[in-house]
């Protein structure tokens, strides 16, 4: 599979139900990494509204005709005493396992990229939990660097 084999899209409220369920797939992915979740079921994001936010893109990957990846870029308010105002929040990167370390993940932050860029935003993050590795050389393999770690205390 090649970058030219799938197409990324804006994401449309029809694509809600595979969404929901790459969601749930995520949080299933991400609890070993996060003892502070609540138990089943929960929700990370309203994904209908950043949906229909006019300020928020949310895409998906297509192959076929099936939705095989998403992300969302979303503008955040950065902390009054940094360099910038607000900055492009990335989040919601799922690919479907039958897709992964083929590039899916790279061209979707990649159009995210351009998009926080077309919008004015000089800064972009994301999270990642420091013990999931593989989501940690996705980002660094498309330019994030390492900035801050949390630390939590019980």
């Amino acid at each position: 599979m090649t970058a030219s084999d799938f197409t990324i899209r804006n994401a449309t409220l029809e694509d809600l139900p595979i969404l929901l369920n790459f969601e749930q797939e995520l949080i299933l992915a991400e609890r070993p990494f996060d003892v502070t979740l609540k138990e089943d079921p929960i929700s990370y994001y309203d994904i209908k509204q950043m949906i229909l936010d006019e300020h928020a893109s949310v895409v998906v990957a297509e192959m076929e005709g099936q939705v095989i990846a998403s992300g969302y870029a979303i503008p955040k308010k950065a902390r009054h005493y940094l360099n910038h105002e607000y900055y492009a929040y990335l989040g919601f990167m799922y690919t479907h396992p039958d897709f992964r370390g083929r590039g899916v993940n790279a061209k979707i932050v990649e159009v995210l990229k351009k998009w926080s860029t077309e919008q004015g935003f000089k800064e972009m993050r994301l999270t990642v939990y420091s013990d999931n590795i593989p989501a940690l050389k996705a980002y660094e393999k498309v330019g994030f660097k390492k900035h801050i770690v949390e630390m939590r205390l019980e």
